[in-house]
């Protein structure tokens, strides 16, 4: 049970699947969801302070590189467009948007994501962290919520 913790924990901390993938595993696995959904959450937030103060350092760095430089490109581009997109929407009420572009779990609106438009439209660390770690808890709540209905619908299908 301890290795499916640890397991929970490390997933929540990979870009791109982040806590709303470590959640339905955590559901899955048959782990309590308090415990786990708290695991997901520190170990989705962990990374967050790097991710301001480094990621855009290291990405712009590496951009002209050549074996790394189309992937440093893309992560630029995607938080470029993601800052963009976060202040064209939000004006004045961008802690709000940040806080709702991590919490709806859609494919690429993670922590991770929402952190380097943070960095990008250089947002205040403290007010960015609040907000990115406001939105983990909505996601979290979400896909907590779903994947419990969701293993709950097929364990009854399968009966």
């Amino acid at each position: 049970m301890l290795l499916n913790y640890l397991i929970v924990f490390l997933i929540s901390m990979v870009p791109l699947i982040e806590l709303r993938g470590a959640i339905p595993y955590a559901v899955g696995f048959g782990l309590p969801l308090v415990p786990s959904y708290a695991l997901a959450i520190i170990g989705n937030m962990l990374p967050m302070p790097f991710i301001f103060f480094f990621a855009r350092k290291i990405l712009e760095w590496g951009a002209d590189k050549p074996v790394i430089g189309r992937l440093f490109t893309y992560c630029l581009e995607k938080g470029h467009k993601g800052g963009k997109t976060l202040q064209e929407k939000a004006g004045r009420g961008l802690f709000v948007a940040l806080m709702l572009f991590v919490g709806i779990p859609l494919p690429g609106t993670g922590a991770w994501t929402g952190t380097l438009a943070a960095s990008f439209l250089d947002m205040d660390f403290k007010s960015s962290m609040i907000a990115v770690f406001l939105g983990v808890v909505i996601a979290g709540v979400i896909m907590g919520v779903a994947s419990f209905l969701g293993f709950s619908a097929i364990g009854m299908v399968m009966r």
